[in-house]
């Protein structure tokens, strides 16, 4: 029976690829991959010239079965996304899941995950948090907001640049307008940045500063004693118009 290597790549600078990532994907009898023509840039850089397939959400459902038989008839298959550890936030749990469904061996690889350098570098409690990743982006919601408006541990979200200024507005309705937080972009490449303070500063500097790249933002629990936001049709009104 064959194995399926998940193998996270990094999210920003290429030297941040393990020698181990690097020696298995030589060694895969197949990689799956995202976007090819992105991972493409990637192995070409370590002069890693493997068979490749396409393996992302549109089509994973389709393909999963056919990457099963593989593995079962013996082949070594290694999973990789655009950036990242494959499964956060990302393809790579379906897949998984079958693999563990017929017994096939799975072994995932430490590397990089964009939320734990943004995390640890945000200056909020670490030692306990609550990964939420991208939230949806119309029904539902509020809703999950609203579910974590008494959440005690740091909260760490997934956002595109065009809706960040939205989500820190929502934050600020849900969670207070004075509750720290921290936007962290471009992780590991040039232009990386954080940055810290109260949702209501964070949202004034992203009104007169366009937000580019990929971000985290990383959200403070409510401490004990802190009174629950209310006023929320008012915190609302405020932000109508930024």
């Amino acid at each position: 029976m064959g194995k399926l290597y998940v193998v996270p790549t990094p999210v920003g600078n290429m030297e941040d690829m393990t020698l181990r990532a690097i020696r298995i994907l030589k060694e895969a009898d197949l990689i799956l991959a995202e976007d090819t023509r992105t991972s493409r840039v990637l192995l070409n850089h370590y002069d890693i010239h493997g068979n490749l397939q396409s393996h992302h959400k549109f089509n994973e459902h389709h393909t999963t079965q056919a990457v099963v038989q593989r593995l079962l008839a013996g082949e070594t298959i290694a999973l990789i996304s655009d950036a990242g550890t494959p499964g956060i936030s990302d393809p790579g749990f379906l897949l998984v899941r079958e693999c563990v469904r017929n017994g096939i061996e799975v072994q995932t690889l430490p590397g990089a995950t964009a939320f734990v350098p943004a995390l640890v570098s945000s200056g909020l409690p670490d030692e306990r948090f609550c990964f939420e990743g991208f939230l949806p982006q119309k029904k539902g919601r509020q809703s999950r907001l609203d579910a974590l408006r008494d959440e005690q541990r740091t909260m760490i979200f997934y956002e595109s640049p065009y809706r960040l200024l939205k989500l820190l507005q929502e934050c600020a309705v849900v969670f207070g307008d004075d509750r720290q937080a921290s936007v962290c972009r471009e992780i590991s490449k040039i232009h990386e940045e954080s940055r810290r303070g109260t949702l209501t500063e964070l949202i004034q500097h992203f009104t007169t500063t366009e937000p580019k790249g990929e971000i985290v933002v990383v959200v403070a629990g409510r401490q004990n004693g802190e009174k629950p936001v209310k006023e929320q049709n008012k915190s609302k009104n405020k932000y109508k118009n930024v």
